[in-house]
């Protein structure tokens, strides 16, 4: 299982219509222009204008993603060979040492599900401690693996049966004694000797291994098949037998299967590092999503372990970045909002233009790279600069953002009046969401001299759908709002461009009042603004530091 080598082009949390399209649109420049593996992902759930916008041009939905922080599965992970429960630790340990592994994985063939660990070390302790002769029963030994321990050939019986009784014996006393240590189940050990041979059948052994290649009587046979007792043969002499046939043993009787320190792929590494660094194993097994065995993890994978890498779109503050940014590597940053404090250990390349969207800098990149835009990409920029723009009204609305969007339209072979307001009216449906589902649909975090808020914004067409939807807004703010934090949320009426400003938390009115005017109890009326970048943050940047 090789590392995934992709790099993640995304955008901020609570994603808008340009965060996701601009995300689409530059992974599809960079694979374009054969720069890598580029993927467009997105920090949380579109909204309903942004659905319409995909589904309109037929194109997927980027796959959610909660964190960037380097997983197990970002690692190069040991594709290590896997033993079957059945097999002798004999051949457990011949693959081990061909194979110069010190630990294998244990894997059921059916689902391929994660069973055991064998280590040479337990190997070598089972060949050390057995001392108990009923070790072939206690372990439920098929005769397949007696046979491939002592290179022996099955004369009478069924090779796939278990051994599931008696104890191994060397055949070395004459019958009379014999017959007092031979009991029901055993596996008698014996050479060229009839009457030993003989002796171990009427004593109901459940096995003869006649050693040294020695023949075997046709008598013997008939009464072997009549008592229901097996005969081996094999060319080994009796010492070599009994050294070798403990070792027929399979391996699912001495592995470790309890307490198992496994890791999932999903798993992140700053969660693990304490495990790596207390349990002091060489590799520990890697299973997905399922638990199905992918591999092994060893602490030297992490030596050379790289970080997600990450293109940040439309954001550059950490407060409305994916989570786990600080563990990723950005490698660039294409922005139309303010710059945040956002930190990198590397320089990056960052494209930050005022213009009124960043689907404009991505259709400026495009041009700038002679890359021929498809329709369906042409039709996500535009409806992202419609979008941000709120269709040219937004005071953040640039003449190369209008620009972009007209060329943008003729390409996608829509009207841009028709499409923006079927754009907006599909975003502005709320009938479907709860008042929390609302509030964080739009919403970022900021900070300023000292203090922290966070606003949300909702647009539509209608002005009495939003007065309606604002009461619930408050009382759904006041029931969340923290101590020693300030909530706001526009609701924009995008025909007479104008909001009402909600807000919560202490101090919240008064700034409101000191950045707006007279406020009433929860709300402010702001002619005029519709535009949270250019307009209210700025604003309530400036009262703050009065």
């Amino acid at each position: 299982m090789l590392k995934e080598n992709k790099t993640f082009v995304i955008g901020h949390k609570n994603p808008d219509t340009d965060s996701i399209c601009s995300a689409i649109a530059y992974a599809a420049l960079k694979n374009k222009l054969g720069e890598g593996d580029y993927v467009a992902k997105r920090a949380g759930e579109v909204n309903n204008e942004t659905k319409y916008v995909l589904d309109f041009f037929g194109v997927e939905t980027p796959e959610y993603i909660a964190h960037v922080g380097t997983q197990v599965k970002d690692v190069n992970i040991k594709p290590t060979p896997v033993l079957t429960a059945d097999i002798s630790i004999k051949n457990a340990w011949n693959t081990m040492r061909d194979l110069q592994e010190s630990t294998m994985p244990v894997v059921d063939d059916e689902n391929g599900r994660l069973q055991g660990i064998i280590s040479v070390k337990d190997i070598a302790t089972a060949n050390m401690d057995i001392y108990e002769t009923r070790i072939l029963a206690m372990s439920r030994t098929k005769y397949t693996n007696v046979l491939d321990a002592i290179d022996g050939t099955m004369i009478v019986g069924d090779p796939e049966e278990e051994i599931t009784k008696g104890k191994i014996l060397i055949g070395a006393a004459n019958p009379d004694l014999l017959e007092n240590y031979v009991e029901d189940g055993d596996m008698l050990l014996t050479g060229n000797r009839f009457e030993n041979q003989l002796c171990g059948i009427e004593m109901d052994a459940g096995c003869i291994v006649v050693c040294t290649g020695a023949p075997i009587s046709k008598t013997i046979q008939k009464l072997a098949q009549e008592k229901g007792c097996k005969i081996i043969s094999t060319p080994h002499d009796t010492f070599m037998v009994a050294r070798l046939i403990s070792q027929s043993a399979p391996v699912r009787y001495f592995m470790k299967k309890d307490n198992l320190i496994t890791f999932n792929s999903e798993d992140f590494i700053s969660d693990i590092r304490g495990t790596l660094a207390k349990i002091r194993h060489r590799d520990f097994p890697v299973l997905d999503r399922e638990g199905h065995y992918c591999g092994m993890l060893s602490r030297r994978s992490l030596l050379g372990m790289e970080n997600k890498k990450i293109i940040m779109v439309d954001h550059n503050e950490k407060s409305q970045a994916v989570d786990g940014i600080d563990e990723a590597e950005i490698l660039e940053i294409i922005d139309h909002h303010r710059i945040g404090s956002l930190e990198t250990t590397l320089p990056v390349y960052f494209r930050n233009q005022p213009v009124g969207c960043t689907g404009t800098i991505i259709y400026e990149m495009y041009q700038e790279n002679d890359v021929e835009l498809d329709v369906a990409t042409a039709g996500l920029l535009c409806s992202a600069i419609l979008s941000d723009t709120l269709m040219f009204r937004s005071p953040t609305c640039t003449a190369k953002d209008k620009k972009a969007a007209e060329a943008l339209a003729k390409i996608a072979g829509i009207e841009i009046q028709d499409h923006a307001e079927k754009m907006f009216r599909a975003g502005s449906s709320l009938a479907d969401k709860t008042p929390e589902e609302i509030f964080y649909q739009d919403f970022k975090k900021f900070s300023g001299n000292g203090k922290n808020f966070g606003a949300g914004q909702i647009s539509s067409m209608g002005k009495g759908e939003l007065e309606q939807l604002r009461p619930q807004i408050a009382a759904y703010m006041e029931s969340v709002v923290k101590k020693d934090e300030m909530l706001f949320f526009l609701l924009t009426d995008i025909l007479t461009e104008s909001s009402d400003l909600v807000f919560a938390g202490e101090g919240a009115k008064e700034l409101a009042e000191k950045a707006f005017g007279a406020a009433e109890e929860n709300w402010v009326y702001v002619p005029g603004m519709v535009s949270r970048k250019k307009q209210f943050v700025p604003s309530v940047l400036n009262a703050l530091q009065q």
